[in-house]
């Protein structure tokens, strides 16, 4: 009996110090982790944004030829926000260009002062027919050797429209129209410019 007891003391002791100790490490971890200035990140804030963008956006999608016949209409203009090396490449004829990573309140404003004009956007995933220039921006299933690709497994899109679109809405532009329609690059109706296009 007072083997048992010691024994149950002695677990009851060890036990005890483990709860603690492990405690004592978490509350250290966190201190440690708040000795530093948070990043200017904030995901919430993006999340609600897109919730807020989400309706407006399906109902701002539209085809080529409206695309087009607004691209005609006053205080509009068409926005390519491709890297630098690929709109001076190939870009829609008349196309703005701010690259997406120079995003910010100021460089916007000065290519776009006026928060009411008529954005049109577009993206690589919105032509067909020319891999180089428009790569389609896509995450394929992996497969390994070690798994195989399952059936519920799909494609994932990772268009530069959406976040596009979602950052100039949190910018303060709200009159932005995306061009949702896949397009041959060799369709009639589009004109492109560029250094490989003399």
């Amino acid at each position: 009996m007072k083997k048992t007891s010691i024994l149950i003391l002695a677990l009851f002791c060890l036990t005890n110090y483990l709860v603690h100790s492990q405690t004592t490490k978490n509350s250290k971890n966190m201190t440690e982790q708040k000795q530093y200035p948070k990043a200017l990140v904030d995901y919430d804030d993006f999340k609600n944004l897109v919730l807020k963008v989400e309706k407006e956006r399906m109902e701002r999608l539209v085809s080529l030829d409206t695309f087009l016949k607004m691209s005609k209409e006053s205080n509009t203009i068409i926005l390519d926000t491709r890297s630098d090396f690929r709109y001076n490449r190939k870009h829609l004829k008349g196309a703005l260009h701010l690259d997406f990573t120079d995003f910010t309140q100021e460089n916007l404003f000065k290519l776009i002062p006026d928060t009411n004009t008529k954005i049109l956007i577009y993206c690589n995933n919105n032509f067909k027919g020319d891999q180089i220039d428009f790569a389609s921006k896509m995450a394929l299933p992996v497969n390994t050797v070690e798994t195989q690709i399952l059936p519920n497994q799909k494609l994932v899109m990772l268009a530069l429209n959406i976040p596009t679109y979602i950052n100039l809405y949190g910018y303060g532009y709200k009159n932005i129209y995306e061009l949702d329609e896949l397009v041959n690059v060799n369709d009639a109706r589009i004109k492109f410019e560029g250094t490989v296009m003399k």
